[in-house]
């Protein structure tokens, strides 16, 4: 699928730069012919030795080389390529970006270039959720630029949160999913992710741990197999994936309500972590301490979206669940998968010391009608990527 393809990599300057050592090298065993360019920045984290040994090639650092200058100039070296990729795309180089700066190499390339750009962010989440930066990306978006990432997880600065570059083989999916071919192509597909938040008054509300991380990395694999996908998110910072129409729901209820309005779809996959129960009556008021003691509060049982789809009328033809398990795990995910219905269940232990549930990685188990497979613990983007491409062969 890549092989022949020409890309150039701009290495931005963060701590994620590391992480192209592996992309360039994963991009070479796909036979892709990788032009690096290393900024200025960039080459504080990694050296253009490394850099060059890796892609096999001269790498390209400075605009006024008047050797390059003559034999391959920046404008020639800007449309030489398929496909350009940034990676890490800091704050500032996707604000130089929105700015239409060309004072560098890198910037100048991206200016005078004809060809697509996708760019893969990395930055602190504080930098990531300003409003300077969510704006820039907005209108890189507009622009055109493909976007992957970033992840959640543990930042290099001790910080957590959306900010970590993605994964060397999530940049590697999307840029196998621009060239294509997309197996999903003109096929309805509804994810679910994230928890939901049930009020109890207007301040207070019943949650769960789930960061939406995974439900936000299948809807993001399965857009990049073509796939036509409706994401009902339920409250989470992850930032939602671009090229798939998003429903922001609060509740459980809410959920149902968009999972139902998302029918017919080919495809259902509940990756929602959804709260089984809700206070049956919600206060008007906030609650205050009072001499009568704590309060009791009544609680009523959710819809179950998954049994729900399950049993639709206009069931999905393939409807998968989530089981979040502390215990016995495969035999409790076997029993969903019988009790609700669904054709599969990914399993995953959100015990404590998995760190999974809020993490950056997920060990899973699918259990299916055949059996069970038991998956390593991988990227969640790695994990979403797989289970993507299961999909795609199950309906082809």
């Amino acid at each position: 699928m890549l092989a022949g393809k020409r890309i150039t990599l701009i290495i931005g300057g963060g701590i994620a730069a590391y992480k192209c050592l592996d992309l360039i090298r994963q991009l070479r065993r796909a036979g892709v012919q990788v032009t690096p360019v290393l900024t200025r920045a960039g080459a504080e984290f990694v050296t253009p030795l490394s850099v060059a040994a890796l892609a096999e090639a001269q790498v390209f650092q400075d605009l006024f080389d008047l050797k390059d200058e003559t034999e391959m100039g920046h404008i020639q070296l800007s449309r030489a390529s398929d496909l350009l990729v940034v990676a890490p795309a800091t704050a500032n180089m996707t604000a130089r970006m929105v700015a239409g700066l060309a004072d560098d190499l890198a910037s100048t390339l991206l200016l005078a270039t004809d060809k697509p750009v996708m760019i893969a962010p990395a930055m602190n989440v504080r930098m990531w959720q300003h409003p300077t930066t969510q704006r820039n990306l907005t209108q890189l978006r507009a622009d055109g630029v493909q976007v992957v990432g970033p992840n959640v997880g543990d930042m290099a600065c001790g910080e957590h949160g959306p900010g970590r570059m993605a994964e060397p083989t999530e940049i590697v999916a999307a840029i196998a999913a621009h060239f294509g071919p997309r197996p999903l192509a003109g096929r309805r597909v509804l994810v679910t992710s994230g928890p939901t938040h049930e009020p109890i008054d207007p301040v207070r509300y019943i949650a769960n741990r789930s960061s939406g991380a995974q439900g936000t990395a299948i809807a993001a694999a399965l857009r990049d197999l073509g796939a036509e996908v409706v994401f009902v998110a339920g409250p989470s910072l992850v930032p939602t994936p671009d090229g798939v129409q998003v429903v922001r729901v609060e509740t459980a209820r809410e959920m149902l309500e968009a999972a139902l309005g998302a029918l017919p779809a080919e495809v259902a996959v509940c990756a929602a972590a959804v709260a089984d129960w809700r206070v049956t009556q919600e206060f008007t008021q906030k609650m205050k301490k009072t001499a009568q003691g704590t309060p009791l509060l009544e609680f009523s049982e959710n819809p179950d979206i998954l049994a729900t789809l399950s049993t639709h009328a206009q069931r999905p033809r393939l409807v998968i669940g989530f089981a979040a398990e502390t215990e016995e795990v495969i035999a409790h995910a076997t029993a969903k998968r019988a009790r609700k219905g669904c054709d599969w269940i990914v399993a995953n232990d959100v015990s404590p010391a998995t760190g999974i549930m809020g993490g950056a990685e997920n060990a899973v188990h699918l259990v299916t009608e055949t059996g069970v497979e038991d998956w390593p613990r991988l990227p969640k983007g790695e994990v979403a990527q797989r289970l993507a491409q299961r999909i795609a062969e199950a309906i082809a």
